[in-house]
């Protein structure tokens, strides 16, 4: 295994652990999961990259594209969860209330 895709696959894990232990507040879920979008940018890179393969050079952009939009969505909805709750907690939100 090349130290590229060690690296990756290390910081992969190392997102999806500080998603699953640390969630505490809102934005550092959030961040943890722009850590992730940002991994799988550099993952598909690498892999277009190696490959030479005319078709697997848009796939990057467009999940470039999609981790863009996912951001902005994240954000408005953590500017609408403290405006509304008064915090970013976690364990304070309650997902079933409308």
């Amino acid at each position: 295994m090349s130290t590229h895709l060690l690296l990756l696959s290390t910081t992969f894990t190392l997102s999806l652990v500080g998603m699953a232990f640390h969630r505490v507040h809102l934005i550092s879920v959030l961040l943890c999961i722009e850590s992730i979008m940002l991994t799988m940018y550099m993952f598909l890179t690498l892999c277009s990259i190696n490959t030479m393969t005319p078709l697997l050079s848009t796939s990057p952009l467009m999940l470039l594209t999609l981790s863009a939009c996912e951001a902005s969505t994240g954000l408005s909805l953590l500017v609408t969860t403290i405006r509304t709750h008064t915090t970013d907690h976690i364990n304070s939100l309650n997902v079933l209330q409308c």
